[in-house]
């Protein structure tokens, strides 16, 4: 796999970094537990599974695919838990050792459905009266190797 290909899925994750912090920063107490209906799942629930879509995924670039459901914990731990699942991921992507997955099925699956839940997050935020600003995210700054919590404010947000 050229270099090339690593850096465009290495900025894919930075991406998600990016948006995904956006979504979650600064949200209010009870938003974790906000649920819009019986069947729905809560903003916790959606970001312990992505911690886990990411942990899969690593699993499936090291070539030992495996899925695991984990336990939901506390919010500020499982924000910590994803950003570290996807530095886990990054981290990977980033050295010589082989991608034991087509990086196709890696981003039709895990990666895509990750940008899914970050919207959903997104729209509980406004549905919880806690909106997350649009943005122009062509213009943000996404830094391939920056997939921490921690990211560049943004550069032009609409009202």
């Amino acid at each position: 796999m050229s270099d090339k290909t690593r850096d465009f899925l290495r900025h894919i994750v930075a991406t998600v970094a990016y948006r995904a912090g956006k979504a979650i920063r600064n949200a209010p107490t009870n938003f974790p537990d906000f649920k819009i209906g019986e069947s729905t799942k809560t903003p916790i629930q959606i970001l312990s599974h992505m911690g886990d879509l990411y942990d899969w995924a690593l699993s499936q670039v090291r070539g030992e695919e495996m899925w695991k459901e984990s336990e939901t914990l506390e919010w500020n731990e499982e924000v910590e838990r994803f950003f570290s699942a996807l530095a886990s991921v990054d981290k990977y992507l980033s050295s010589d050792s082989e991608i034991h997955t087509p990086i196709e099925r890696l981003v039709q699956g895990p990666i895509a459905d990750s940008l899914t839940h970050i919207g959903q997050i997104a729209m509980l935020r406004r549905l919880a009266d806690s909106p997350v600003k649009g943005e122009n995210y062509f213009k943000a700054s996404v830094e391939i190797g920056r997939v921490g919590k921690e990211q560049d404010p943004p550069i032009y947000e609409f009202d």
